[in-house]
């Protein structure tokens, strides 16, 4: 079955930190661009830290500094390392994976439901809060 899950989410207190993870089964991750995505209600959704197939890179102004995106191509897992975390980066983060847009940018910013992509993560909870 091919599928991405998340995980690594929890609850954390400001200033503190978390490493999530995406790991394909039945597939491939070396042949997509991933995307890390999050979610809150009453929020736009957000394009948060981004991957191409040739590890260029991507991060959101608010992020950008705090995450680190990185590719671990044995694993087939894709992490996101984020560090002096804020209230304000509580949210339902989800990974996807797509096979044709070329740049981490294009995957951050596209602007349809996370549907259109190739796979998409069920997500995993972030909040940080003392």
């Amino acid at each position: 079955q091919e599928q991405l899950v998340e995980s690594g989410g929890g609850l954390v207190q400001p200033g503190g930190s978390l490493k999530l993870s995406c790991t394909a089964s039945g597939f491939t991750l070396d042949a997509y661009a991933i995307g890390w995505f999050r979610e809150t209600p009453g929020k736009e959704r957000e394009g948060v830290s981004c991957i191409s197939r040739s590890d260029g890179t991507f991060y959101q102004p608010s992020v950008r500094g705090r995450f680190t995106i990185s590719r671990d191509s044995a694993k087939n897992t894709v992490y996101l390392q984020m560090n002096n975390l804020k209230p304000e980066d509580t949210a339902v983060y989800r990974c996807v994976a797509d096979g044709t847009i070329l740049t981490p940018q294009g995957v951050c910013t596209y602007g349809s439901p996370l549907g259109v992509f190739d796979y998409v993560g069920q997500g995993t909870p972030v909040t940080v809060a003392s």
